[in-house]
């Protein structure tokens, strides 16, 4: 049987986004997880990789469950340290775990797949005229997502809910607080699940679950 790489930019195993992704793949492939973060302590991770001004901010998940802040600057040596490994072991297709913007990664000759450059198209591709709006995990990546979602300078709106820490409350009020400007939501983290999914779209507001889409989309490469 194939194996998929999946690679967080947190630890693993990632059990609660492994079986999202295990669910499309339908049995036809296994799941190989590796972690950017695999291997630290929470100090350390603070320490080495804590954003620093006018650096890139993403969030991720511990193996224990807990959040990390971490800088995109900063892992990306590391990350594109578990790509090579990944390819040197024979894994032709790999999906990174993130749907923030990573410039630079590259393999040899594996598939990589990174979401920021497949789900703006897709997701901008099913909408037509109708008006998407952004929930993401924290408010300072606003700007970020606004640069890979909007089209024509057109600024989408956005709420922030973490995957990680964010309550049903959380997301239902961030779900309410664009139900007057967006048609369909888009969770816009790898880190979403499908609880996340149902508490936003109980707001009213049809709600895309990113890694759920990214699944159906490899499984069709199997």
């Amino acid at each position: 049987m194939n194996n998929i790489g999946m690679i967080t930019i947190g630890q693993t195993p990632r059990s609660d986004v492994a079986p999202i992704i295990e669910k499309q793949l339908d049995g036809r492939a296994g799941l190989v997880q590796a972690g950017v973060l695999d291997g630290y302590t929470a100090e350390q991770v603070r320490e080495l990789f804590s954003p620093q001004a006018g650096e890139y901010v993403l969030t991720t998940r511990m193996a224990d469950g807990s959040a990390a802040v971490i800088s995109r600057e900063r892992i990306a040596p590391v990350l594109q340290g578990k790509i090579d490994t990944m390819e040197a072991d024979g894994i032709t297709t790999i999906l990174l775990l993130c749907t923030g913007v990573f410039p630079g990664l590259h393999t040899k000759r594996a598939h990589l797949l990174e979401p920021d450059r497949i789900i703006p198209p897709v997701v901008q591709a099913m909408l037509g005229s109708s008006r998407l709006g952004l929930i993401g995990p924290l408010p300072e990546q606003e700007d970020s997502m606004n640069e890979k979602f909007a089209a024509s300078g057109v600024r989408v709106p956005f709420a922030a809910a973490s995957p990680y820490t964010g309550t049903e409350s959380d997301f239902r009020a961030a779900a309410e607080r664009l139900r007057g400007e967006a048609d369909v939501l888009v969770l816009d983290c790898m880190g979403y699940v499908e609880q996340h999914r149902q508490w936003a779209a109980s707001a009213g507001v049809p709600a895309v679950l990113s890694n759920a889409l990214m699944g159906k989309l490899i499984a069709e490469m199997v």
